[in-house]
């Protein structure tokens, strides 16, 4: 069963339009990830699910109710924010238990709600606690329990982890997968860091400039990008670009600025020019010791060891930029000449519209 369907929304501030005949589908018990850089839409699609925002046009169906024109109370759905807004002077166990008793819940069932949300989070010695004694990291706990304690047919998370530091959020992203685990409940959850979104996500709807660009598993995003704007957003470090001409029939062959021809591992794309993408993990160093064959010759500049592997900022000869990777135990150094090895089976051709080809 969808647990939440909009169909054909759409979102105006004025003559703006911000929003642009959308449709989607949550399935229940999914955790979906809204991703996009800052303006996409996300937070403002969130908002109007959460009834926080109207909906300009189109239907919004939660539980398999029409839901667009209820009230955010009556929608059955908890929202989180990066603000946690705990009141100061309440224990946690208050701060959960109070939008309970704003709707005249029975005292005993409030009890039984907060120790279980207590429960799932691992939080119960932190119920008599005012916020001041939290750290960051357990104030987004309760605004997690505030929401769970709700029991609500899905929770809206809008960038919950943007508030804490590094290390607090890589540990935080895994109590949430954790949660979401334990919980089985449909999540949407907004962010435009995308590391949460390939950690978390069951399936990822990448936004831009108003519409949907993409939707798909987290690997499905990364490996088989539907365009140009998700081949260089997914990814980090993004994929390398250059531009190519392709001569299709039989084996395609792309040959590259620098004059380097290379066979595709892609189908039968029609002959053309296109922009070629590959990520760097597709472009290796190639040294007397592994046999490879080079595919060209670039000049390596910055060299980042990052301890398992090492990313090399080189040019080509026609002057293209790219980033190759190399072991950890690299022994390139800048400024030294290289010879790179594409692997024709990580390519991606993007045409003139930025759409890109997929054999089928």
């Amino acid at each position: 069963m969808a647990d939440i369907e909009l169909a054909n929304v759409s979102k105006s501030f004025g003559t703006e339009r911000v929003i642009d005949n959308l449709s989607l589908v949550v399935n229940s018990g999914e955790l979906i990830v809204f991703l996009g850089p800052s303006g996409s839409g996300k937070s403002t699609l969130l908002r109007m699910i959460a009834g926080l925002e109207s909906i300009d046009s189109g239907t919004l169906t939660i539980g398999g109710k029409r839901s667009e024109h209820l009230a955010p109370g009556q929608r059955g759905v908890a929202m989180v924010f990066q603000n946690y807004a705990l009141y100061p002077h309440m224990t946690v166990r208050e701060n959960m238990a109070f939008g309970l008793h704003n709707i005249r819940m029975a005292s005993d069932e409030i009890e039984r709600r907060v120790h279980e949300a207590a429960r799932i989070l691992e939080m119960g010695e932190l119920l008599g606690r005012r916020p001041a004694q939290l750290s960051g990291g357990q104030r987004q706990r309760v605004a997690i329990g505030r929401a769970i304690v709700k029991e609500p047919k899905a929770f809206l998370f809008d960038e919950p982890l943007s508030n804490l530091d590094a290390a607090l959020r890589v540990r935080t992203r895994v109590e949430l997968a954790e949660l979401h685990q334990r919980m089985k409940a449909t999540m949407i959850y907004v962010t435009h860091d995308q590391t949460e979104a390939m950690t978390l996500a069951d399936r990822i709807v990448v936004l831009h400039d108003r519409k949907i660009e993409q939707i798909g598993t987290p690997m499905e995003v990364y490996l088989r990008p539907a365009s140009r704007f998700v081949a260089g957003f997914v990814g980090s470090p993004g994929m390398n670009f250059m531009q190519a001409d392709v001569s299709g029939g039989g084996q395609a062959i792309a040959r590259l600025g620098d004059g380097a021809a290379m066979p595709l591992d892609i189908g039968n794309p029609a002959s053309g020019s296109y922009e070629l993408g590959i990520r760097p993990e597709g472009i290796r160093v190639v040294n007397s010791g592994n046999g490879k064959a080079a595919t060209t010759h670039a000049k390596a500049g910055v060299v980042e060891r990052l301890g398992e592997r090492t990313l090399i900022y080189c040019t080509l000869k026609d002057g293209t930029e790219v980033i190759a990777q190399d072991g950890g135990r690299s022994e390139v150094s800048p400024g030294d000449d290289i010879s790179l090895d594409f692997d024709s089976s990580a390519v991606h051709l993007f045409d003139r519209f930025g759409q890109a080809y997929h054999s089928h």
